[in-house]
């Protein structure tokens, strides 16, 4: 992920102004708090399994991750893909305890190139329209992570069908963390698109950088609902800039601070008053990873 913030950095150094990435398509609607008993409720579990998308794919396999996996009771581990390179590792598992299928990608390896060059295609391009069909107008999305996301899609879809079919469940739920984040949106919308109408899909991200223009983010406004989680002055979230043309859906949830235990709802698509509002002067990588809440961080030193 330190490969992909110098590239974004340089990027925004070149097309924004100095203290700022542009004001266009900004929100400024008052944020309100969001109840500790609500991140618990709906946010810490998510935050929990992106976390362990990030260990080796075998400790996932065998559920032996150390605090990752220990900190997740109730789960059945079902299938997993990915070579942790140009293809990002992740997997699909039964949790007991929310009763849903849970879909968890992982973010960029910072040691592996391959990982990286996922993040550095930052251009727009035209929605993959054969994975997509309802999403018509001018949608476009970033052109690394829609290319990342093609190479698991279908491999998801079948398992996400063979699991509601083998469970009875009738959730699921997509998360992820950074890279990770990006293609958890798109794996989302695509399986909230193609499976029955009766499953719930819930769409939890953390780190989640822009990842389309405003006609993907009203899209997936319309159809999916995303929830992301941004955390104090994370430069990732702010990248690529607005400028460019990238624009964050509605479903911001900002941490303000470093207590953990003060969290707003931010209205709209970028709203000022939460991380888009940061200058990148004032930015910190180490937010990106965490902690976010509850001692949760992200990357592969969390693992044993």
């Amino acid at each position: 992920m330190r490969s992909f913030i110098l590239l974004s950095f340089v990027s925004c150094a070149l097309s924004a102004p100095l203290f700022g990435l542009g004001s266009s398509g900004e929100d400024s609607g008052a944020p309100t708090p969001v109840a500790l008993a609500t991140v618990n409720s709906t946010l810490l579990r998510p935050a929990q399994f992106a976390r362990a998308a990030y260990c080796p794919s075998a400790s996932i396999t065998s559920w032996s991750c150390g605090l990752p996996c220990d900190s997740l009771q109730g789960v059945s581990f079902l299938n997993s893909g990915g070579d942790q390179g140009l293809v990002p590792f992740y997997f699909i598992a039964h949790d007991t305890v929310d009763q849903s299928i849970v879909v968890a990608h992982e973010g960029t390896d910072p040691e592996n190139i391959l990982s990286i060059l996922n993040d550095a295609e930052i251009g727009l391009t035209d929605i993959d329209a054969s994975r997509f069909p309802q999403a018509t107008g001018r949608i476009k999305v970033h052109s690394g992570f829609q290319d990342t996301f093609q190479r698991t899609a279908d491999g998801i879809l079948a398992d996400v069908n063979l699991a509601l079919n083998s469970t009875g469940v009738t959730k699921v739920v997509v998360t992820g963390h950074s890279l990770g984040a990006a293609l958890a949106t798109m794996t989302g919308a695509m399986l909230k698109l193609s499976l029955d109408p009766s499953i719930d899909v819930v769409v939890t991200t953390f780190g989640l950088p822009r990842g389309g223009n405003k006609a993907w983010a009203d899209f997936l406004d319309s159809n999916v609902g995303v929830t992301f989680v941004t955390n104090q002055n994370d430069p990732v979230p702010i990248v690529p800039p607005l400028i460019l043309g990238f624009t964050h859906s509605s479903g911001e949830i900002h941490i303000v601070d470093s207590s953990q235990q003060n969290l707003v709802s931010c209205p709209g698509h970028d709203n000022e008053h939460c991380v888009t509002g940061h200058s990148l002067l004032d930015s910190s990588v180490a937010n990106h990873l965490g902690p976010y809440f509850d001692d949760v961080s992200f990357g592969g030193s969390q693992c044993s």
